[in-house]
């Protein structure tokens, strides 16, 4: 059970107090924790201005930077697992201080790699930098749960999540200010530039990335230093989503483990080319603009999360994860048959309707586990691989077709499976629980 006393351990009163959204006395450590969330997002948004960045920087392909999204997630799939059995045996404080010691790495390298201007090594750092997430994620997303009462985890996930959005937000509009520099030059431009001209081009944006990522580095080792010392309940096997034993039929593991491979491939691939969407869709705008169209885009994603809490005290969280999957399915249709900066408005609103889903699968797939939660979390974390697919193939899809907009068929899919889960997890619970969903 969640020791009140603290890390030592030594106090006999156990489990949080009944009813409380956060236990007295870890207010702190929960900020800090929920700031993880703020964290991992800025690293995993900055991607989305990698890959315009490294077409210009390094001469690449849409498929190609598609790459980025690949490398990074492919770190989720390998390093989750591992996660979870670390903190198993020693705890989330020792997981989330791994987390944040390979972030910090992984912001570091990107340093040498602008100088060498080799997309492999970009794709190294990235790697390290996202092997440092996913022991967060990994640590993170189940470890709120033992902030309070378990009966109200889905709300204090969400709640944890909405600044996971916040980050969302202010990504863009930092990587529109300090990576995109402001200049662009056509394929037909380029043509008439000398050798050496072009070389300076591709190496002075390289370079634009070197700044921003150091500064990543040093908030990250502060708060490295903040989570060593602060208060933070310890949580024993036996404490976890509602204290029972996982039995075949009464949690939804493997159905949230595939909905979130299929949501984590729909949000990335959606976010990975929004500014190429922008540009393709409304040339007039450049890509500074476009950056800042993203940024109103996951401004909505994070106004959707704080929505979605308060709304989970009276709307069961797989209904409201069913019908957000529908409107979605019809925004993306709307992206792939409407012109302009009607399908640009359509892309952008997704955002709103993708806000619950990450944290409404993940704590529905853990709940139930009992001591397997730090695995089962380590399952679904590793479902986050889907992120690394469904980008290369949207662009080579796009690539393919001459038409960014066909691209947008496959997040449409995604979230057809997604409402699937939904209607089946809220069988399952409905079946099992006397108790509503909306008080997970």
């Amino acid at each position: 059970m969640v020791d009140l006393s603290g890390s030592s351990g030594q106090s006999g009163r156990t489990g949080p107090v009944t009813g409380s959204f956060i236990t007295r006395g870890y207010t702190a450590g929960f900020v800090l924790v929920t700031s993880l969330f703020f964290l991992w997002a800025i690293a995993n948004n900055f991607n989305d201005i990698l890959i315009r960045q490294f077409q210009k920087a390094l001469d690449l392909t849409r498929a190609q930077a598609g790459l980025i999204q690949f490398a990074f997630y492919l770190a989720y799939f390998l390093m989750a697992l591992p996660a979870g059995f670390l903190m198993k045996r020693f705890g989330y404080r020792v997981g989330i201080l791994a987390g944040l010691s390979l972030y910090a790495c992984g912001a570091l390298l990107f340093f040498p790699a602008a100088i060498v201007r080799e997309y492999s090594v970009f794709l190294a750092a990235l790697f390290v930098l996202a092997s440092g997430a996913a022991f967060l994620e990994t640590a993170a997303n189940p470890y709120i749960v033992a902030f309070g009462d378990p009966g109200r985890a889905s709300q204090r996930l969400n709640l944890a999540q909405a600044f996971n959005g916040f980050g969302g937000v202010l990504a863009p509009i930092l990587g529109g200010l300090f990576i995109f520099s402001g200049v662009e030059h056509s394929h037909d431009t380029l043509k008439t530039m000398s050798a050496a001209e072009v070389l300076a081009f591709r190496v002075s944006e390289a370079r634009m990335v070197q700044v921003p990522y150091l500064v990543l580095a040093a908030v990250v080792i502060t708060l490295a230093l903040a989570i060593a010392f602060v208060k933070l309940p310890k949580v024993s096997q036996s404490d976890h989503a509602g204290g029972d034993i996982a039995t075949p039929g009464k949690t939804n593991l493997l159905g949230a483990v595939i909905a979130q491979f299929f949501y984590v491939g729909a949000q990335v691939g959606i976010w990975s080319f929004f500014v190429d969407f922008v540009k393709e869709m409304t040339p007039q705008f450049s890509e500074k603009q476009a950056a800042f169209m993203l940024s109103a885009s996951l401004a909505l994603f994070m106004i959707g999360r704080f929505i979605g809490t308060a709304l989970m005290t009276r709307v069961s969280p797989t209904r409201m994860l069913f019908i957000y999957a529908l409107f979605n399915i019809a925004l993306c249709l709307a992206v792939i048959v409407s012109p302009g900066i009607i399908a640009v408005i359509a892309l952008g609103l997704t955002s709103f309707f993708m806000s619950i889903m990450f944290p409404t699968i993940f704590a529905t797939g853990i709940k139930g586990l009992g001591p397997r939660t730090s695995i089962g979390a380590s399952y679904i974390i590793m479902a986050i691989i889907g992120g690394a697919i469904f980008p290369p193939a949207m662009g080579w899809l796009g690539q393919t077709t001459g038409h960014l907009q066909y691209a947008f068929v496959l997040p449409a899919v995604c979230f057809a499976v997604i409402a699937i889960y939904a209607r089946k997890a809220g069988a399952t619970s409905e079946s099992t629980s006397p108790v509503s969903e909306a008080g997970q």
